[in-house]
């Protein structure tokens, strides 16, 4: 690979960084500005409560329950730790507690399994 192929593909890579972080500062940047002149309906309001939580689902499930097409999800030591550590969160609220249990029951079954 000679240099000008490996600037293309860099340039691509951090061009389309660029361009995202760019997207990303204009629109939150707009609605800090827009502040208190800009008044959204209340089932706009309603709706952009749950964005946080559909966001974090669209990352975490292929992650924890990864597929291929025409398969069933692919189960290992992620979705036990995943349950455990839900499961401290239901009990102890404390988000401390949810990552060092989550944490520790991973490595753990990824000690005991490999």
């Amino acid at each position: 690979m000679n240099a000008t192929e490996l600037w293309s593909q860099d340039g691509y890579v951090y061009a389309a960084i660029l361009l995202l972080a760019l997207c990303s500062l204009i629109t939150r940047a707009g609605v800090l500005l827009a502040g208190d002149r800009l008044s959204l309906s209340t089932s706009v309001r309603r709706a952009l409560r749950y964005a946080p939580v559909a966001a974090l689902a669209g990352i975490l499930v292929p992650e924890i329950l990864p597929w291929s097409a025409g398969s069933w999800p692919q189960i290992d030591e992620r979705l036990p730790a995943v349950l455990v550590a839900l499961a401290a969160y239901r009990l102890r609220r404390n988000a401390l507690t949810v990552i060092v249990s989550g944490m520790l029951v991973l490595w753990l079954l990824r000690w005991l399994l490999h």
